[in-house]
């Protein structure tokens, strides 16, 4: 009996030991997954830098991709940040996918939801770093002989590729920003994390701006203008990146809760 006791003794003493430090390295990671997000939302938001510089573009009639054209003085400049973008959020939602470290509670790391939630995430980073190789060649919107030569169909593949690659980045998106965002209010507790609070709201302006923007595309692509554009474009960019932060805190939060 003693020696049972005895042998049974140093392995109740370990047990203790162990919870703090799965929970310390959870908290760790998620924090790490939480930074890469936060970091890619930033960098996939200077396109606002064109309010600083001599772009010669309008924010209001044209795709934010024309920053970073070919021709463009400050492609590669934009060019070399969207690849950052991408990298940092792809690698926040491989982790994330991965590792199963969410910021949508211990509740919600399980299950197909999360799982193809984190994928359109992962998918909507690729595709980003993917816009960043395969760039326009020059800006359509402002530049007439550049639209003639599209409609042509006298412009590198790279060219017509970005649209397509451009269109995965925001279909990734909006499914990582629905799924995760449904998680989240479904297995939230009190007090509910940011994602869940504002989430919604975020994800309808994103559907909005979306909306607008497909329907300001089929208007150039008709001959009948731009329908405001490059707002639409903005918008609907920012409301991802904002996304992403509140996805990142959501982050941070989960982690000091744990």
């Amino acid at each position: 009996m003693s020696s049972s006791t005895t042998a049974a003794t140093p392995m109740a003493k370990q047990q203790p030991r162990s919870g703090p430090l799965a929970r310390t390295s959870r908290s760790t990671a998620t924090r790490v997954l939480a930074g890469l997000l936060l970091a890619g939302a930033l960098a996939y938001s200077t396109w606002s830098l064109e309010a600083f510089l001599p772009t010669g573009l309008s924010p209001r009639t044209t795709y934010v991709s024309e920053l970073a054209a070919e021709d463009q003085p400050y492609g590669t400049f934009f060019r070399t940040l969207d690849l950052i973008a991408g990298l940092l959020v792809l690698a926040g939602a491989l982790g994330a996918l991965l590792g199963r470290t969410a910021p949508l509670g211990r509740a919600a790391r399980r299950g197909w939801l999360p799982a193809v939630g984190w994928a359109g995430i992962a998918l909507f980073g690729a595709a980003t770093a993917a816009d960043s190789r395969l760039p326009l060649s020059c800006a359509a919107t402002a530049d007439p002989d550049c639209l003639a030569r599209e409609r042509a169909g006298d412009v590198p593949w790279t060219h017509s590729a970005h649209a397509v690659s451009s269109s995965v980045a925001v279909t990734g998106a909006l499914i990582g920003m629905v799924l995760l965002t449904f998680v989240a209010r479904r297995h939230a507790t009190a007090p509910r994390p940011a994602l869940a609070r504002t989430g919604p709201v975020l994800v309808v302006l994103e559907l909005l701006a979306t909306g607008w923007t497909l329907a300001s595309v089929a208007a150039f692509d008709a001959g009948r203008g731009t329908w405001g554009l490059g707002i639409a474009q903005r918008l609907q960019l920012l409301f991802i990146a904002v996304w992403l932060v509140v996805l990142a805190w959501s982050a941070v939060s989960e982690a000091r809760r744990e």
